[in-house]
């Protein structure tokens, strides 16, 4: 009897994500596979959605929309942050820092420009925007 994956299983798997020109971005085939629990964050809900359903031993690939896989770039989490409220250190230009939120939760935030007064950082995902090809074979359910 084939298993099929469902919502909430650990699974074994391959799996590539990458550009919709094919440059790679990540990819298990050449090396171990990954060993994902679906439903606790580990892996895009989008993505975890096409692998629920697949049997063991299936072999997909799905191309997705920007939409579909890590949302259009939004210029509204482009901000402006004044130079004091940054740490005081030597900050490169396209270098990613993190940012501490009132709640205290923390994001990532690309910095594409810096002067003296204050520092232009992009807080989008950095394949937001961008269409996808990802491509899974799921080698086991434990």
């Amino acid at each position: 009897m084939t298993q099929t994956v469902q919502a909430n299983n650990l699974v074994t798997l391959h799996y590539r994500i990458a550009l919709d020109n094919g440059q790679p971005l990540i990819n298990t085939f050449d090396g171990t596979p990954a060993t994902l629990q679906l439903g606790a964050g580990e892996l895009l809900p989008s993505l975890e959605a096409l692998i629920a359903g697949l049997q063991v031993g299936e072999r997909k690939v799905f191309e997705l929309a920007a939409e579909q896989a890590f949302g259009p770039y939004r210029d509204e989490l482009v901000e402006r942050v004044r130079r004091e409220h940054m740490p005081d250190e030597e900050i490169e230009p396209m270098s990613i820092m993190e940012f501490t939120a009132p709640d205290g939760s923390r994001y990532p935030g690309l910095v594409r420009e810096i002067d003296a007064q204050s520092a232009l950082i992009d807080f989008n995902h950095p394949l937001a925007g961008k269409p996808i090809r990802f491509e899974v074979e799921v080698i086991g359910i434990l």
